[in-house]
């Protein structure tokens, strides 16, 4: 799309034109001339075609529909398994493990810091005995699962594939996604154990073994779900996110790994807010911004390398304790944007979810919002279908430019995690929540039930309560465990991984061995620890 002199000049006069729209910069009307030099081929092309904006595949969801795979764990394996079996039964097509803080911080349910946390924000895993009632009745080589799992993430893979084998499941036909992306934790949600280089050591593993061993499993899930709950603007974002991926490709390829060799089962995951247009803009620029980086910047050549494959999960910091049945409105519009937007796959938080972990009839709505924009909306019908807006080409043009630019500043701060130990992600999230959070108290930025539309008397709804059982049933069956494994075999396997972990051997192997003769999870990542240390986040 050519623009004239004229049309030039009058873009040019038109930039006074903007408006602040809840932080934003936003035009009362968009026209031709916002899209000056706007090439069709270039920035768009066919979906299925570099750089991908419309979508990595060619029908999209004419041919296949999203995975809707809804996060879920609570309480015991037990538990959890049952509400597995329940979501498949409704039409759930992939599964998502939650698991409980203790074993996010790789810690067993037995030990003093675990008190009180053990099942109450997912499923407590301290064993490979754990991991196996999980999916019991589950056939591995059919179901796709994803696990929400960072710094233990290597752990935990160990153990999905030791259930696989005694399932008899040949690791080839695992698939799945594992989040193990620890770079985010360092920015947002701060479940680390060790510092950043022994980390990326372990992530760097993963993909690898993953690469070699696992060709369908994603080894990562790079995520800017958590940075965005962290307070960041959908921008921050967008350029976090993939310059972390940035980050983990430079480390393979330092590794020697080859990039098409790892790049094909790179995943994201991002989180959709309620600004519709602006989170369908952001999906598009980034698979044109990682088309780009892949073949640009590392030269890749699969065409599999250059597609940026995500999940969305609707935003759970936007859901609220007041009135939460309005929090199905807000799911729907964000899982709409999300689906408008192209996701490979989607999760739909509860009306609950601002209050407590699901019950079994929220956590079949929210599936249910999927399946009706799935089979009811029409939106499906048509790749992409707000291609070719004024509106949502410009707002794609700008997220891809704003991720550029800090892209180029974090580079010259020599990378992610030296800018990490500057400070300076953290900092720009903190400052994004900060002026969001004085907007709604000066009711600038409008949150219905909460600074607007509020209700004086309202009527509580049931939700899931944890008890204490849970926690007693679990160390009651770690300690069980305990007393039946081989201790001599364990700790031999123990002593084998640390001696490892002061090489560079790749530690796949040697937590497997582990895992097999039923190592805790707190012991393997305590055994790690002596070796790599523990990490303290300096004062910026």
């Amino acid at each position: 799309m050519k623009l004239t002199e004229k049309q030039s000049s009058q873009a040019s006069e038109r930039k006074k034109e903007f408006t602040t729209v809840s932080g934003k910069n936003v035009r009362a009307l968009y026209r031709p001339e916002d899209l000056q030099g706007f090439e069709y081929r270039e920035k768009l092309a066919d979906p299925g075609h570099f750089p991908f904006t419309r979508g990595i595949y060619p029908t999209m969801y004419r041919g296949r529909l999203w995975t809707m795979r809804q996060f879920s764990g609570f309480g015991t394996p037990e538990e959890t398994n049952k509400r597995f079996k329940f979501l498949l039964s409704q039409g759930q097509t992939g599964l998502s493990v939650a698991f409980d803080l203790p074993t996010l911080m790789g810690l067993d349910s037995s030990d003093p810091l675990s008190e009180g946390e053990v099942g109450k924000c997912g499923v407590a895993v301290d064993t490979v005995e754990d991991m196996q009632i999980l999916f019991d009745g589950i056939d591995l080589g059919e179901v796709s699962t994803s696990m929400t799992i960072n710094a233990p993430a290597a752990v935990l893979l160990a153990m999905y594939v030791v259930v696989a084998e005694r399932q008899g499941v040949p690791s080839v036909q695992l698939r799945g996604t594992l989040q193990n992306d620890i770079l985010k934790e360092y920015i947002a949600q701060k479940e680390w154990i060790y510092p950043p280089e022994p980390s990326m050591r372990l992530v760097i593993d993963t993909i690898q073994y993953c690469a070699e061993q696992l060709p369908q499993f994603n080894s990562i899930s790079i995520s800017g779900y958590h940075i965005r709950e962290a307070g960041s603007t959908a921008l921050q974002e967008l350029a976090f996110t993939l310059r972390d991926g940035i980050e983990y490709v430079e480390w393979c390829r330092e590794r020697g790994m080859a990039v098409d060799a790892f790049a094909p089962r790179l995943s994201f995951f991002f989180n959709c807010h309620n600004d519709f247009l602006e989170e369908v803009a952001k999906f598009r620029a980034a698979r044109r911004l990682w088309a780009h980086t892949m073949r640009d910047r590392f030269s890749a050549s699969d065409p599999k390398s250059l597609m940026c494959r995500f999940h969305t999960q609707t935003a759970g910091c936007s859901l609220t304790a007041q009135q939460p049945f309005n929090n199905v409105i807000r799911t729907t519009i964000q899982a709409l944007a999300a689906v408008m937007g192209g996701t490979n796959s989607l999760h739909t938080n509860s009306l609950d979810e601002a209050l407590a972990l699901p019950t079994e009839q929220a956590a079949q709505i929210a599936l249910r919002t999927q399946q009706i924009i799935a089979h009811e909306s029409g939106v499906t019908n048509s790749v992409d279908p707000l291609a070719g807006s004024y509106l949502v080409e410009a707002f794609t043009d700008e997220m891809e430019a704003g991720a550029r630019r800090y892209f180029s500043e974090i580079d010259a701060m020599g990378g992610m995690i030296s800018a990490i130990q500057r400070g300076f992600p953290q900092k720009e999230i903190q400052e994004s929540a900060y002026r969001f959070q004085k907007a709604v108290e000066a009711r600038d930025q409008v949150v219905v039930g909460v600074n607007q539309s509020v209700a004086e008397d309202e009527e509580p709804i049931h939700i899931l309560k944890i008890g204490p059982e849970a926690e007693q049933a679990q160390r009651e069956r770690l300690r069980q465990t305990l007393s039946r494994r081989n201790r001599d075999a364990v700790s031999q396997s123990l002593a084998a991984l640390r001696k490892a972990a002061a090489t560079d051997q790749n530690l796949m192997p040697f937590l497997l061995s582990a895992v097999r003769e039923y190592a805790t999870l707190g012991e393997l990542c305590s055994s790690l620890r002596e070796v790599f240390g523990s990490y303290q986040e300096p004062e910026f």
